[in-house]
Formats: C-alpha cells, sequence, structure tokens
C-alpha cells in the first residue's frame, strides 16, 4: 500500500491528531467518542495500524504524526490527477472549475503558483 493513502476514516482521524498532536492517547479516545462515535477498541485498532504503516507514533502514550496533513494532501491530489486525468493538470482543472468563473484574486494566485511550479 502506498505510504501516504488513508482511506477515509483514517483520514479524519488523522486530522483529529493533526489538529490536536501531541495527543495523549487516553485523550485521543475520548475525542474519537465524541467527534467519531468511536469505542475504545476501534480507536486502539487504528491507531496501531497507521503506527504500524509509519503514518503516526504513540510512544509513551503520546500520539504525534509522522506524516504531515500537507504530505497527505499532496499525495491524494496527485493521485486523483494521475487516475483520474491521466496525469493532466490542465483536465483535471477544467473539470474541477466545470464551467465556473474564479476571482481575478484566485486567477492571480493560480498564475504565482504556477510560475513558481515552473522555476
Amino acid at each position: 500500500m502506498e505510504p501516504y493513502k488513508l482511506f477515509d476514516a483514517e483520514y479524519k482521524f488523522t486530522c483529529l491528531i493533526w489538529d490536536n498532536e501531541p495527543i495523549n492517547s487516553t485523550d485521543l479516545v475520548k475525542l474519537c467518542q465524541t467527534e467519531l462515535g468511536w469505542k475504545k477498541s476501534t480507536t486502539y485498532t487504528v491507531l496501531r495500524k497507521l503506527c504500524e504503516r509509519g503514518i503516526l507514533r504513540n510512544e509513551e502514550a503520546t500520539v504525534t504524526s509522522i506524516v504531515k496533513k500537507e504530505d497527505a494532501q499532496k499525495y491524494e491530489s496527485q493521485m486523483v490527477v494521475e487516475k483520474t486525468f491521466n496525469g493532466s493538470l490542465p483536465q483535471f482543472l477544467t473539470a474541477f472549475l466545470g464551467g465556473k468563473g474564479i476571482s481575478n484574486e484566485e486567477a492571480e494566485e493560480l498564475k504565482r503558483i504556477i510560475e513558481e511550479a515552473t522555476k
């Protein structure tokens, strides 16, 4: 399995950690119960699996991320473009925008991003 691939429930779980790290594992159980409706066993099972995959770390009952949110998002977005649009960023943008316009500010930001990427 790809290193940064997170399924929906795993992503929601990991988002809780990214937003609250470092977090005590007992506090994480309470947070998962409140936010995700998970039992203690579910929380620890998912935590164990993500630790085994090198995405999270649980040392001395303190949970932190190894993989940063930005890296997981980058991986997921690259996979969408690759799988769905055969790697074509212009095709992705065309589909994403779907005929709707963007503001001048958004257009300028996209231009800046593209210019930086071509350097």
